[in-house]
């Protein structure tokens, strides 16, 4: 039996590209605007949920992992407005705030959308099932930073900086348990589904379903225990 001359392996690196591929392609049918990512990754040790909006969600089946995403206000405001105004909103009725409820629930259904994408991706390409959960939101206006336990066996962290349109800055964050992808035989993947088709077909799916909404903003970050158990309960731990 003569050994197979190419063996496609399938890493890390490469789950995190086909994440951050899933956020471009889904921003920018969201917003009708061009999102973009550093061609640079970082090793990081940790992740962690940061100022101003922290969005994260678990992920469990063929392999398990952990995706946060931390924006800053202003892009976190970018991306409101402008997937709003693209559903037909008036800018009359957009809230100026970040800390907003309503920003809250965009950003985390956009995160939803996201993640849908790339299981759909894992599903096509990788041929294995994996699940989430709904998207949890923190609403920061202090420097907290909060670890989530995803109960990895052997964790690989890394970070991606993203630009919105106006050059704002968001980082996505993504933990996951050590693994490789081997092809043992040929396939091909299925179709890729249109993205705007998608778009339409979650944006009515979830009119009625609204994401976990975030709680209110922290209070003085040295304040007493039921400020750190209110925001630990509104991480589900």
């Amino acid at each position: 039996m003569s050994p197979t001359e190419t063996s496609v392996i399938y890493g890390t690196e490469d789950l995190l590209i086909s994440l951050c591929n899933s956020v471009t392609r889904v921003l920018n049918v969201a917003t009708h605007s061009q999102i973009h990512y550093s061609g640079m990754v970082q090793r990081i040790s940790k992740t962690c949920l940061k100022p101003d909006i922290g969005c994260f969600v678990l992920f469990d089946g063929g392999f398990s992992g952990l995706v946060i995403i931390n924006f800053s206000a202003q892009a976190a405001m970018e991306l409101y407005s402008s997937y709003l105004l693209n559903m037909g909103m008036s800018k009359d009725d957009l809230v100026s705030s970040y800390t907003s409820d309503e920003v809250a629930n965009v950003m985390g259904e956009l995160m939803n959308q996201v993640v849908g994408d790339f299981t759909g991706k894992v599903r096509r390409e990788l041929q294995t099932h994996i699940t989430q959960n709904q998207p949890k939101m923190l609403v920061l206006n202090k420097q907290v930073m909060l670890s989530v336990d995803a109960n990895l066996d052997k964790p690989e962290a890394r970070r991606v900086t993203f630009y919105t349109a106006s050059n704002n800055i968001f980082y996505l964050e993504l933990a996951i348990d050590r693994t490789e992808f081997i092809k043992a035989v040929d396939f091909e993947a299925q179709d890729t589904p249109d993205a705007d088709a998608l778009m339409s077909q979650n944006a009515r799916g979830t009119q009625g379903e609204a994401p976990a909404p975030a709680p209110a903003p922290a209070a003085d970050a040295g304040g007493g225990g039921s400020d750190t158990d209110e925001l630990l309960k509104s991480l589900g731990m």
